[in-house]
C-alpha cells in the first residue's frame, strides 16, 4: 500500500493524503520524497485548481518517524545537513505551490505536523484537533518547520511553544494564527467544500500571482522598491488575458471564462 495516495477529481481539486495511519501519518526520508514529487507534480498540472492535504485516520501528522530519526542520528553532519534539505524542499515545494493549498486537520498535528500545516496557504482543523512543537522534548529543534511555523504563529507564541513543547487545543492555534477556521467533527468536510467553492470562483492564475504577491511584500518594510514592485504586478495582471477576462465579465455582467 502507497505511503501517499493522490486522486484528483473532475473540478481540478486534487487530494493528497498522506497514508500511514498506524503511525499517525509520521514521515520519514521517503515520504518526504513522495510529498515533494506530489506537490511539484499537481503545481505544475493546468488541470489541478487546488490541492488539499489530508491525513488517513485519526491523526493528521505527528511529524518525523521514530525510526527515521533514529536513523539519522548515526549519519555524519554532512549527511544529516543532507537529509535534513530534504524535508525542508519538501516544505519549500508545499510553501510555493503555485495552486492554493488548504490543510484539512481531523486529528492531532505535532512537530513536523504543525510545520505541514503552516506552509499551507488555508489550514482548517476539526475543533477536537490538539497541536504541539515536541522537538524540544527530544532534544532537538524544529529548525527546518520554524520560517513556515514562524509566520504562522508568530514570533511571541513560538518562543512559549517551541520551549514547553506543550500541547495546545485547535482553539488556541486559531488564535494564534496556525489555523484559520475550526468546526465540529461532523461539519469538517462542509466547511471544506465551502473554501473549496470559494476557491473555484476566482482566477487560476490571479491565485498564482496573488500567493507570489504576498511572498514579495510580507515583512518587508514600506519603500519605493516595494511600491514599485507591488505596481507592476498589478500592470502585469491587469494586461494579462485572465485579467481582461475578469474585468470584462463583470462589466458585461456574465460569468468569466474559468467558471464556465
Amino acid at each position: 500500500m502507497s505511503d501517499i495516495l493522490i486522486d484528483t477529481a473532475a473540478n481540478g481539486v486534487a487530494t493528497v493524503t498522506m497514508n500511514r495511519g498506524e503511525v499517525h501519518n509520521a514521515f520519514n526520508e521517503h515520504v518526504i520524497a513522495d510529498l515533494t514529487d506530489a506537490f511539484r507534480k499537481l503545481g505544475a498540472d493546468p488541470a489541478v485548481r487546488a490541492v488539499l492535504l489530508r491525513g488517513a485516520g485519526k491523526s493528521f501528522s505527528a511529524g518525523a518517524d521514530l525510526g527515521w530519526m533514529k536513523k539519522m542520528a548515526g549519519y555524519s553532519h554532512e549527511e544529516n545537513v543532507q537529509d535534513a534539505m530534504g524535508l525542508a524542499t519538501m516544505l519549500r515545494t508545499l510553501d510555493e505551490c503555485p495552486k492554493p493549498t488548504v490543510a484539512v486537520v481531523q486529528g492531532s498535528a505535532f512537530g513536523g505536523g504543525v510545520g505541514l500545516v503552516a506552509a499551507c496557504d488555508i489550514a482548517i482543523s476539526a475543533d477536537t484537533a490538539s497541536f504541539a512543537l515536541t522537538e524540544v522534548r527530544l532534544g532537538l529543534i524544529p529548525a527546518v518547520i520554524s520560517p513556515y511555523v514562524i509566520a504562522a504563529m508568530g514570533e511571541r507564541a513560538c518562543r512559549r511553544y517551541f520551549l514547553t513543547a506543550e500541547r495546545f487545543s485547535a482553539a488556541e492555534a486559531l488564535r494564534l494564527g496556525l489555523l484559520h477556521q475550526t468546526v465540529k467533527a461532523e461539519e469538517l468536510e462542509g466547511a471544506v467544500a465551502s473554501t473549496l467553492r470559494n476557491l473555484l470562483q476566482c482566477g487560476p492564475a490571479s491565485q498564482t500571482a496573488a500567493k507570489e504577491l504576498v511572498r514579495a511584500v510580507a515583512r518587508r518594510p514600506m519603500s519605493t522598491d516595494v511600491m514599485l514592485d507591488t505596481a507592476q504586478r498589478i500592470a502585469r495582471q491587469r494586461a494579462s488575458d485572465e485579467g481582461k477576462e475578469g474585468v470584462g465579465a463583470f462589466l458585461d455582467k456574465r460569468e468569466p471564462a474559468w467558471r464556465s
